[in-house]
């Protein structure tokens, strides 16, 4: 079920019942916002056999396309991989066919900036020479990351962070009581998909709170410090993701509280007032969402880019 993105719906939803829909779409925005889940939703919309206003859920269509068998769907999930020409290609042979139920063939690259060069280049073509009621649908977390041509091709769709009252409904109507839906609404930051991970794993509030606990002295502390605690870390890419996130966070709490933003919300962590000026915490933010922008892209050291993060900051 999608939560939000009300206006990005109905601008697709208008094209489609105007018989205007374009070829190709670059949906971006941040992470778990519920983009993958909006694709799936529309192409659920435009193969539903019930014809209304959204997908009706129940229809032999809607229930192929939820379960990943729909055989005019090819998604391509890399599971945080490479993607190589092989995939860009077997898209390419499952679009050269026709449509087994006469409808829209449509495929779903989810984060489609891990598409290599060769990947990127044999898409291009398929974009620049779509057959029939093709529909190809990036979804992106970097968009820069794609050819340019690749991107002047395609009808940009934003995505952005969703309510916090949208998010506790949706909870609230999941069954979850009132203080929790307001607490797991609070901690998503605006991402329905963060608020089902911690609804479903609750422990990761307890986690981050020690991490951001653990963030917070290092911060504070002298330089031999940092890069001490950075060789004694076991790192992975992955693990790296986690602590920037973390960071950012820290970041951002301390500059709510400067300025009073946060005021009447509960922030998630005791976060100390620092000396830090409001263009200082500016640009560690700014540094930190760098280096999770390059990590996304590229296979960086994740040691040396939390060294020099905690270097900087």
């Amino acid at each position: 079920m999608m939560i939000g993105h009300q206006k990005q719906w109905d601008f697709l939803k208008n094209k489609f019942e105007s018989g205007k829909l374009g070829h190709a779409y670059l949906f971006s925005g941040e992470s778990q916002l519920g983009k993958r889940t909006f694709a799936k939703e529309f192409v659920k919309l435009i193969n539903c056999q019930e014809k209304k206003e959204k997908p009706c859920q129940k229809c032999q269509n809607c229930k192929m396309i939820e379960g990943e068998r729909f055989p005019d769907l090819f998604t391509i999930k890399n599971n945080g991989q490479e993607i190589t020409i092989d995939k860009a290609r077997e898209a390419q042979n499952f679009l050269s066919y026709k449509s087994y139920y006469g409808s829209f063939k449509s495929v779903i690259i989810d984060e489609a900036e891990k598409m290599n060069q060769e990947a990127q280049s044999c898409f291009l073509k398929t974009v620049e020479e779509p057959k029939g009621k093709t529909i190809i649908i990036f979804v992106s977390l970097r968009p820069e990351a794609l050819l340019p041509t690749i991107f002047s091709r395609c009808q940009p769709i934003k995505f952005f962070l969703a309510r916090k009252g949208l998010i506790e409904d949706y909870l609230k109507n999941q069954g979850v009581g009132k203080d929790k839906a307001e607490t797991l609404a609070l901690a998503s930051e605006g991402k329905p998909g963060r608020a089902m991970e911690l609804f479903f794993n609750q422990g990761i509030i307890e986690k981050e709170k020690k991490l951001l606990n653990q963030l917070s002295e290092i911060i504070n502390s002298s330089l031999a410090e940092k890069f001490q605690y950075v060789k004694k870390l076991e790192l992975e890419n992955n693990e790296l993701n986690e602590i920037l996130a973390v960071l950012i966070k820290y970041f951002r709490e301390i500059l709510f509280l400067k300025t009073g933003a946060g005021l009447g919300q509960k922030i998630q962590a005791p976060i100390p007032l620092t000396d830090y000026s409001l263009q200082k915490i500016k640009k560690n933010i700014e540094l930190i969402d760098y280096i999770q922008r390059q990590a996304s892209v590229y296979n960086i050291n994740p040691k040396l880019a939390l060294e020099y993060i905690l270097a900087e900051i």
